[in-house]
């Protein structure tokens, strides 16, 4: 039977969603330098929010949905999503300056496998035998790609070894990001859920609009009065960067625009595992513009990435 175009268009959403944020990454990996970590992470909430607004008025004035109504739980999922994105998107960045940029991504997408978990603990959506046997290539495929140079000797040589590069750092930093990530994940998910109950045949683009826009503004105000309390000169400083800000702000609001679209149609999981293609995004960022290169174990692992995105996709 052919689905209509609401039920395959989360692929294309997730895909332009991981081209997206590759972008974002890279422009904020070069902002860390001089603002800092917290700083470049405010840049892609604070710069990325005029967009998001123009996107929620744009649907409403265009009649493609009204405002919906909002309630406790849509509200509790939202933060629990908007809070944990900002720290997983400030321990990304971390690992980002320990090392090279592909891997520092890599080491966050560990996320797949967690955001399966915490989906089926908190939203009790269980993936499917396919579903979950693509996670499983993925994941591996990201584990190979994460191995510190040396691959399993250095790793055998012993945690000194390893934290002498700075990969131990890197290790902690990319685990960290991709559990803060899965959390985000299944709680803009959840909030996805609890507007659609709350307003029958609400739109996914709707949901999707309203999400980001509540998300941002949220994260802005939260982390923008921490940073302005601690750091007052950060301000000056986000203001005068504001040409790879902007760079990095409309990206990551295009990005999150497309992955909370893609939340109201499909279990987290899914989308997840298909977002693992900003790991081939980000290979490519990393040869072409960093010019970093990858062994041959990394090679095999992004090939297993691949195959984990063609057995998620092969459900449809």
């Amino acid at each position: 039977m052919t689905l209509s175009w609401i039920a395959w268009a989360w692929i294309p959403l997730t895909l332009w969603a991981a081209l997206a944020q590759t972008a974002r990454n890279a422009a904020q990996r070069s902002l860390t330098a001089g603002l800092g970590t917290l700083a470049a992470t405010l840049v892609r909430f604070l710069y990325g929010l005029p967009l998001a607004t123009a996107w929620v008025a744009g649907l409403t004035w265009a009649g493609a949905g009204g405002i919906p109504q909002f309630n406790g739980m849509y509200a509790a999922w939202l933060a629990m999503g908007a809070l944990t994105q900002v720290g997983a998107t400030a321990f990304l960045l971390l690992a980002m300056k320990e090392r090279n940029f592909v891997l520092a991504v890599a080491y966050s997408k560990t996320e797949v496998l967690q955001v399966a978990l915490f989906s089926a603990v908190l939203l009790h959506e269980l993936p499917g035998p396919l579903a979950l046997g693509a996670m499983a290539a993925a994941t591996v495929g990201v584990v190979l790609l994460s191995l510190p140079p040396g691959g399993w000797r250095a790793l055998r040589a012993g945690p000194g070894a390893v934290d002498g590069q700075g990969s131990g750092r890197l290790v902690v930093y990319g685990l960290s990001s991709g559990a803060c990530f899965a959390l985000a994940s299944v709680g803009f998910r959840g909030a996805s859920l609890a507007l659609a109950e709350a307003n029958a045949g609400v739109a996914p683009w709707v949901a999707g609009a309203w999400g980001v826009f509540w998300a941002q503004l949220l994260q802005s105000v939260v982390l923008g009065g921490w940073l302005l309390a601690r750091q007052p000169g950060v301000a000056g400083a986000i203001a005068r960067a504001w040409r790879m800000s902007v760079v990095a702000g409309s990206m990551g609001a295009v990005a999150s625009i497309a992955w909370f679209t893609a939340y109201a149609m499909r279990p987290a999981s899914d989308v997840r595992t298909l977002g693992l293609v900003e790991v081939l995004f980000s290979y490519l960022v990393s040869r072409r513009v960093f010019r970093e290169s990858l062994t041959r174990t990394e090679g095999v692992g992004l090939a297993l990435v691949v195959a984990g995105l063609v057995g998620v996709c092969a459900q449809w």
